[in-house]
């Protein structure tokens, strides 16, 4: 299918709940444009008939042109209220149109934001990784903003004035042939020049909505980042990286707008010299005898009420451009295959629909429609491997996690730890031929990401917290249960900390929450995940903002709520970890060593290394040591 073919049908999607205002909207401008196109007619019969010119022509004497010419001669007053009382007509149809496609216009971008939120939010998390924040908003906007001015605007006028148009000419070419060809001997000049506008025109409106987003991303991270840039006294360098960003979209923009400078020109020149042929050879054809008074007249008003629409023509072209390309922006987005439920069917145990015979593993919307049981079992990864891009993640990595174990994971920064995590909860999919993941003996890319997920508690490194009260952060997943609530805050040892907010739960924590300490947003998304009572839990260097004495307590607590709950942790600390069941330890993506925290002290390889270094720095910093922790 070729590209305007897919954009066209795009846009046929989007109007699906629109069409109708549209349609009732053109029909009231039906009503218009028989308005606007009787009044010159008004004019014409009543100016020769008081001048007493040529016979009306046939058609107008046949539908009752004669009486009404005749009316008009007798009652002086009669013409201007006939042509007062069609305009007021014209004007309601004109009112009622415009109505009409207001809320067409409001509904097509109700739908369209209604559908590319829903699809957003189906992306997969590899997705949102490649994809700038800011860059997605403005397609989101800017992007919808525009499809909506041209559906609203441009191709409701398309339909408009090419019917005015064809109406005008019709009444043209009645009144005198001759000149009629002689207006039309602009309009190729017209569409020809606007033609060769359009790919040059297009091309700009690109580069300009391009720059526009990384401007938008570049503001977004600003604001969302002020207390980097404050603290590290960053204004002034990223007020220059904002003007220069800006300078270059403000220059997209500008040669932008010395394209449309020439095309609006070129517009007004062949505009203006066809009107002022329209005006020299009507006067000649009056005086000639060949046209009369009222003719004239008339025909000059169709041509002047022509002009424009002829011009928007040409506009639309453009305009076309520009939403052309911000249509193509927004498909880019729909066109990004969503994240599926289950990738894979997996035989004797796909999750089938009532009446589904076929065997295979169902789409995410049917399975969001079945109650999520939570999995159960032990956790095995099988010869894993990932790579990003042309980058190895991870090596060939297999283990076995018995289900209610607790397990450590150990490494520097980058060897894969938190991929790892990201892999078994599908927030990276795992690719054919790259090893299997299994949970009670099923391939995950089996399961349904929504009963996957809801048994898989997730703490991550930098935990996001919500623009809302601490309250609705935590009870996000579980709902409004008080009891709950204090319990997880409890477990998290954050229920001190709530009692000496003045609004406790209901406190707002602001923009990603701006107004905690780190150490306060990591305890709030631990109690966050502990009400989601998932069998399998993750802590991905969750308490590394948390001071030595309350990680102590956390873990103490966490460790008498979590019995019979499969356990990940991931830190730095190998105090964090040396309780687990067994520590494995990650080198460069691979897992360079296993086993408890005895058996990998007594191995004096890189556990015991890293443990000793860090036992110093608690020694030489006044800490407690971290055997004692």
């Amino acid at each position: 299918m070729t590209e305007k073919r897919k954009t066209g049908r795009l846009l046929w999607e989007f109007l699906k709940g629109s069409r109708r205002y549209f349609a009732v909207g053109i029909l009231f401008g039906l009503g218009m444009i028989a308005c606007d196109m009787l009044i010159p007619q008004m004019i014409r019969i009543a100016v020769d008939s008081c001048i007493g010119s040529e016979p009306l022509p046939g058609w107008v004497a046949g539908i009752g042109g004669a009486g009404l010419a005749e009316w008009l001669r007798k009652e002086l007053w009669a013409a201007p209220a006939l042509i007062a009382v069609t305009a007021a007509a014209g004007a309601l149809f004109r009112w009622l149109s415009t109505l009409e496609n207001a809320k067409g216009g409001e509904t097509l971008v109700c739908s369209m934001r209604d559908r590319l939120y829903a699809h957003i939010a189906r992306l997969p998390y590899a997705w949102h990784m490649d994809n700038a924040t800011g860059e997605i908003i403005q397609r989101c906007t800017s992007d919808v903003n525009v499809i909506k001015e041209f559906c609203s605007e441009q191709l409701y006028n398309l339909v408009r004035i090419t019917l005015m148009i064809l109406t005008g000419l019709v009444f043209m070419a009645s009144m005198h042939i001759p000149l009629t060809l002689a207006a039309l001997a602009y309009v190729p000049v017209i569409v020809g020049y606007s033609s060769v506008f359009h790919a040059r025109i297009r091309d700009q409106f690109r580069e300009c909505d391009e720059n526009e987003s990384v401007l938008s991303t570049i503001a977004q991270e600003n604001l969302t980042g002020v207390r980097v840039v404050r603290a590290f006294g960053a204004e002034e360098r990223e007020e220059e990286k904002f003007r220069t960003q800006n300078h270059i979209y403000t220059n997209a923009w500008m040669k932008l707008c010395g394209y449309l400078a020439v095309y609006w020109a070129l517009g007004d020149l062949a505009s203006g010299l066809q009107v002022l042929t329209v005006v020299l050879l009507g006067a000649w054809f009056c005086v000639k005898g060949n046209m009369t008074v009222g003719s004239y007249l008339a025909f000059i008003s169709y041509n002047n009420m022509l002009v424009w629409p002829i011009r928007s023509l040409g506009r639309m072209i453009s305009e076309m451009s520009k939403s052309g390309v911000s249509l193509n922006r927004i498909a880019d987005i729909l066109e990004a295959e969503e994240e599926k439920s289950i990738l894979i069917p997996e035989s004797g145990n796909e999750q089938r629909a009532p009446g589904n015979d076929t065997g295979m593993a169902q789409d995410a919307s049917e399975n969001d429609t079945l109650p999520a049981q939570a999995l159960s079992g032990d956790i095995s990864f099988e010869n894993v491997s990932f790579h990003f891009g042309a980058s190895t993640v991870l090596k060939d990595i297999s283990f076995t996690v018995p289900e209610g174990a607790t397990v450590g994971i150990l490494g520097s920064t980058g060897c894969g730890k938190s991929t790892l995590m990201y892999l078994l909860d599908r927030l990276y999919e795992l690719p054919e031929g790259s090893g299997t993941i299994r949970i009670g003996g099923r391939d995950i890319r089996s399961i349904p990401i929504r009963q996957l997920r809801s048994s898989i508690g997730f703490v991550m490194q930098e935990p996001f917290l919500f623009s809302r009260t601490i309250r609705e952060n935590i009870c996000i997943v579980s709902g409004n249960d008080p009891a709950l609530l204090a319990k997880a805050s409890e477990i998290a040892h954050l229920t001190e900390t709530i009692r000496e907010f003045p609004d406790g739960y209901d406190t707002v924590v602001g923009e990603r929450g701006v107004t905690l300490s780190g150490g306060q947003k990591q305890r709030v998304a631990i109690a966050r995940m502990i009400t989601q009572k998932a069998p399998v839990m993750i802590f991905d260097d969750s308490l590394s903002a948390v001071d030595a004495e309350t990680d102590i307590l956390i873990r103490q607590a966490l460790r008498q709520h979590m019995q019979g709950a499969t356990v990940f942790l991931i830190s730095h600390r190998i105090s964090s970890l040396m309780h687990a069941d067994c520590i494995y330890v990650m080198d460069k993506g691979r897992i360079a060593q296993q086993g408890t925290h005895e058996e990998l002290l007594k191995r004096n390889g890189l556990y015991a290394e890293i443990f000793a270094m860090q036992s110093l720095n608690e020694e030489e910093t006044g800490g407690e040591a971290i055997g004692r922790a």
